[in-house]
């Protein structure tokens, strides 16, 4: 075993792969930086709020007020420098903890693309990207090579593949497969799309993009590998990406898997792309070194894949946690987030706190707008990790602010979960002021009462 492990790490393929996707990686998240920056959602989200929903462990992860830009500019410039090639292994670190920090900021704005972005771009770090095509290589004419260690570019094939598997194993459900929830509910939203809009109001529509959808995620990394298949597939990934990205307000994520997905493409096409912008960017060195036996170092040859193991292992497991928590996976979101669980719920909630001070009888019900952005309350109202958090702020509020020495916090909670009825959520008799975040269950969530089948 040990010695096919080997063999592999010393098995080189093409740079041209590793070293387009590198650019284009750089390029798109240069322009989503700039997208978010110029909506003016640096301020809206992290500057105006007074208060942050913080990632349990990471709650010295904050805004720094009007610093936070200096974040932003910080993780462009050094996408730029990404795409070039330039300081590469500096750039893509610094990247990867700029993009992080702002993902950490605040959870309200979690998205599984996000985390996507700074999984791929920690494991760049152990990349040779920079070979290639690069200002790096063109500087240091004797670090330059088009030829790289396979696993290079297999890891990126790998972790796209258990994006698009696990997001199609999540849908192995029964509310998504046999009643079209969410669809059933979002579609008819858009009515009003030219063409499209008549045929999303019709029930069966619903159900055929759900099982649609279910069958691409789980087929189309097999269509993608497959050299007879991969133009067909490289369609499909275009038209489902491009057809969401019309439906859903999901950000720049359909084109970073569009662009994702050529990482399958033979290393010709990436090199005819590369080829094609060498007439303008004159960043290649004349001399490239094409030997394949020469010896790799440490880093590239013990260090590199040791920890791109350890990612791909986490990766295959992190998405499975949800079974250590015994009541139903949509309902409480214990072991959600982090799992390629893309669009398969529609929450919402209504969440009213109260505050009792026991030495003085004192009461009031909670105006939550004083305290949270309009979409920070309604991401609160229906996930358990957030009104926990929220209700320990308050009471650390009511304690500094209104002088109650140690006041209980109290919730009336009822959310309702892909068009059924609203139910009571969170145990109305319970201090949580008293409950502390933790990875255990959270036996103060009241129970479903409801099954849903699947994964």
């Amino acid at each position: 075993m040990l010695q096919k492990i080997n063999a592999y790490i010393n098995t080189y393929t093409n740079a041209a792969p590793l070293a387009f996707y590198r650019m284009a990686f750089g390029i798109m998240m240069f322009f989503s930086l700039l997208r978010f920056t110029l909506n003016g959602w640096i301020e809206k989200f992290y500057i105006i709020p007074q208060f942050h929903f913080t990632y349990y462990g990471f709650s010295w992860v904050k805004p720094l007020g009007i610093y936070t830009y200096v974040i932003f500019l910080l993780c462009a410039i050094s996408a730029i420098t990404v795409a070039i090639g330039y300081k590469y292994r500096l750039s893509i670190i610094i990247f990867f903890l700029s993009f992080t920090y702002i993902e950490l900021m605040d959870k309200t704005y979690y998205l599984n693309h996000y985390y996507f972005i700074s999984v791929v771009s920690f494991v760049m770090i152990f990349l040779p990207a920079n070979t290639y095509f690069s200002v790096d290589a063109k500087q240091k004419p004797n670090k330059a090579s088009k030829v790289i260690p396979r696993y290079g570019t297999d890891i990126l094939k790998i972790l796209i593949g258990i994006v698009y598997l696990y997001a199609g194993i999540a849908k192995l459900n029964s509310d998504w497969l046999f009643n079209a929830m969410p669809l059933k509910i979002w579609l008819p939203s858009k009515a009003d799309l030219p063409i499209l809009g008549a045929l999303l109001i019709k029930p069966w529509v619903a159900y055929a993009f759900s099982w649609i959808g279910a069958l691409y995620d789980l087929a189309i990394v097999f269509l993608l590998i497959n050299k007879r298949t991969r133009i067909v597939g490289f369609i499909f990934v275009v038209i489902f990406h491009l057809l969401t990205r019309l439906l859903f307000p999901i950000g720049v994520f359909p084109f970073v898997m569009i662009v994702s997905s050529l990482i399958f493409f033979d290393p010709k096409f990436h090199e005819k792309i590369l080829n094609f912008l060498e007439r303008f960017l004159k960043i290649i060195p004349k001399k490239t070194n094409l030997n394949t036996s020469k010896k790799q170092t440490y880093f590239a040859s013990k260090i590199a894949p040791s920890v791109l193991i350890i990612v791909v292992l986490l990766q295959l497991i992190i998405p499975f946690r949800y079974l250590l928590y015994e009541n139903e996976l949509f309902w409480t979101e214990e072991g959600y987030r982090f799992s390629w669980r893309v669009m398969l719920m529609e929450k919402a909630g209504y969440t009213e706190f109260s505050i009792l001070d026991p030495e003085t009888g004192k009461f009031k019900i909670v105006d939550n707008t004083k305290h949270l952005t309009r979409f920070q309350e309604k991401q609160m109202s229906f996930q358990p990790d957030f009104i926990l958090e929220y209700a320990h702020y308050l009471y650390d509020y009511y304690k500094k602010n209104m002088g109650m020495t140690d006041p209980e916090i109290k919730v009336k909670s009822y959310v309702s979960l892909n068009g059924r009825l609203s139910k009571p959520y969170i145990n109305p008799h319970i201090n949580l002021a008293k409950q502390d975040e933790s990875f255990k269950q959270k036996t103060w969530i009241l129970p479903f009462k409801d099954t849903i089948l699947g994964f």
